[in-house]
């Protein structure tokens, strides 16, 4: 079979048949009368051995190894295919991600593009300060890829930028808390964290509800960060975690700011004071965490509070007592 019906049969150029050839890959069996290549049927095989083996991405000369050797075994040459394909997949998801960015956000022109890819290389930089100023691009009027920027807010740990990026996020338009919900589901509770700081700062109903699925996560972090946020905005769901973090000291004073602005509308002032009454009476609640619970029902409208500052003004915990006694005048005062 001459050069030109191989090629045919094959799908192989004749030019690169004789790249073969010259490599030694595939010797043509015999030679036409003119000095034409005379391909035989073990010459075709080789043929078919060669475009397999390179369909898995390896080099003609390990090719050559693999079709000549004896010895030759695959598995190590398979481990080190499937590595470097991977990382090649890798890169080649990288660059996706950036090409998407990078038409997500517009551009008007190749200066604008330059721009972009200047921001997203700025916001993967080791330098805290290049990642700070990449979040507060869009105060220039540079187009800010969203995307880049909740990817960037999930996984910053410098508070500086982290603090940027947040207010940058707030001020992005929608589809921004879609994409923070997201990393709400994250096995790593630092993600979640970060993404429940974001939301906590953002406005909007979309962000309101995700901020009430923060509430039941298994991390106390986490729902310190969205109980404060979803009592400001009159979510009385987040009583219970609101007293939890009174309770524990953490972010005390937040939590019973935010268990004011939800009693001062009268419509839970009374199912307020009875879970700090509640909690203040538990026999496992401690001498401080009772101390930090009965300033928070100074805050709190209505009869029920005061009937239980009137109460703990005669506690026998002389610090409780007193300052009952004190928020009790404050009360009258008024």
């Amino acid at each position: 079979m001459l050069i030109g019906e191989v090629s045919r049969r094959s799908g192989v150029s004749a030019r690169m048949l004789r790249h073969y050839e010259a490599l030694g890959l595939v010797r043509p069996s015999g030679r036409t009368g003119s000095n034409y290549r005379e391909y035989g049927a073990e010459d075709i095989r080789r043929i078919l051995h060669i475009e397999s083996l390179r369909s898995l991405g390896m080099s003609l000369r390990d090719v050559g190894r693999a079709l000549d050797d004896p010895g030759f075994t695959p598995s190590a040459l398979v481990g080190d295919l499937i590595a470097q394909t991977t990382d090649r997949i890798a890169a080649e998801t990288e660059l996706l991600t950036r090409l998407r960015r990078i038409d997500a956000a517009d551009p008007a022109d190749w200066e604008e593009a330059l721009q972009v890819v200047s921001l997203l290389q700025a916001l993967g930089s080791q330098s805290a300060h290049a990642r700070q100023r990449a979040a507060l691009a869009t105060i220039d009027g540079v187009p800010v890829p969203v995307e880049a920027l909740v990817e960037a807010a999930l996984s910053e740990t410098e508070p500086n930028v982290a603090g940027a990026l947040r207010w940058t996020l707030a001020r992005s338009g929608d589809g921004v808390p879609a994409l923070l919900a997201k990393g709400l589901r994250s096995p790593v509770a630092a993600v979640r964290r970060r993404a429940a700081q974001c939301l906590a700062v953002m406005p909007g109903e979309e962000a309101t509800a995700h901020l009430r699925d923060a509430l039941k996560d298994p991390d106390t972090e986490v729902r310190g960060y969205a109980a404060p946020a979803l009592g400001t905005r009159g979510v009385t769901e987040a009583v219970p975690a609101l007293i939890d973090m009174i309770e524990a000291g953490t972010n005390d004073i937040g939590a019973a700011e935010a268990l004011g602005v939800l009693a001062s509308d009268g419509t839970a002032s009374d199912q307020i004071a009875t879970a700090l009454v509640d909690r203040l009476a538990h026999d496992t609640t401690e001498a401080p965490a009772r101390g930090r619970l009965t300033p928070a029902l100074g805050d709190v409208p209505g009869t029920t509070a005061s009937r239980a500052l009137t109460e703990l003004s005669h506690d026998g915990d002389r610090a409780v007592a007193l300052t009952a006694a004190y928020l009790l005048r404050l009360r009258d005062a008024r």
